[in-house]
């Protein structure tokens, strides 16, 4: 199984990025996925958790109102839309996926992921 996260880059506060986690090697109808960050000198964060076969989500009661969790099964991806970027959003970000896994509502975020990608690279700039 390969996780491969694509879009991060450099915007300016109050900007939007729109991130995709592109899935191989499994279907991400029939399992949990999720977005985490990790930003420089802290503890990786719990961002959004999304169900592949119901579509159902939970994302960090911080982060509710800017950023969505989606996914297309079709294209076995999963994104994740942030608006209004603030510089404390500045981070690596990261997709996690659980197989053969379904999780209802707040258990989203204590999921033991087992796959992941490799991060990328979100700055925002004031």
């Amino acid at each position: 199984v390969q996780l491969q996260a694509s879009g991060g880059g450099l915007v300016q506060a109050g900007g939007s990025l729109s991130l995709s986690c592109a899935v191989s090697g499994r279907t991400i109808s029939r399992a949990a996925m999720a977005w985490f960050r990790q930003a420089p000198g802290k503890e990786r964060q719990f961002v959004a958790a999304i169900n592949g076969d119901s579509g159902r989500t939970y994302t960090a009661d911080s982060l509710k109102g800017r950023f969505t969790i989606s996914r297309d099964n079709a294209k076995n991806t999963f994104y994740l839309q942030m608006n209004n970027l603030e510089r404390e959003d500045t981070a690596i970000y990261y997709c996690a996926a659980k197989f053969a896994w379904r999780f209802v509502g707040a258990a989203g975020e204590r999921v033991r992921y087992d796959d992941w990608g490799q991060g990328t690279q979100v700055t925002v700039s004031s």
